[in-house]
């Protein structure tokens, strides 16, 4: 199977998921008071590593947000599985469920089948991050084909504070 990546630069496309209060959420629309958004894709509540990484995200939440930049989590998993996720999360940012495949594919994410039925029903995609810019180009993102490489979020938010400092007129990287 052939797959095209999505690329550093290019706009964020309109994808539209649910929330479990049934709010209906454009992933890559930025709202104030921030600046920019950070769209990060899990794979799902089967996922003990991605349980981990969503909760970290919560401890340094403040700290993205004093810098403009807004969190979206999401994943491909159903409402009733985004519901027993819950459970064992401890976040205040948006989480959404229900990305389709064709959504998937479109944002260039590695996909992945079911080990087993007792891992989850459905395709799912690997770990990927998306930070938006206030032009709603992505000026930084990173793909995983694994649950075991994802971005140290303390060094990304230092990152993010260094590419947001206009005196360091930082573009964005990996375009030629």
């Amino acid at each position: 199977m052939t797959s095209t990546k999505f690329l550093a630069g290019d706009v964020f496309p309109e994808i539209t998921v649910s929330t479990l209060t049934q709010e209906t959420i454009s992933l890559g629309e930025i709202k104030a008071p921030f600046d920019w958004k950070m769209v990060v894709v899990y794979r799902g509540q089967h996922c003990p590593l991605c349980t981990r990484y969503l909760n970290e995200l919560e401890i340094l939440l403040s700290d993205y947000h004093d810098i403009g930049v807004d969190v979206i989590a999401v994943s491909a998993d159903s409402k009733t599985q985004l519901a027993h996720h819950k459970t064992k999360l401890t976040v205040n940012y948006p989480l959404a469920y229900g990305l389709t495949i064709e959504q998937m594919q479109q944002l260039g994410l590695y996909l992945s089948t079911p080990r087993s039925e007792t891992e989850t029903d459905h395709v799912f995609a690997e770990p990927a991050i998306f930070v938006i810019n206030a032009e709603g180009k992505v000026q930084v993102l990173d793909m995983s084909n694994g649950p075991f490489a994802r971005p140290d979020l303390k060094v990304l938010l230092q990152g993010l504070a260094f590419i947001r400092n206009p005196d360091n007129n930082y573009p964005i990287r990996g375009t030629y």
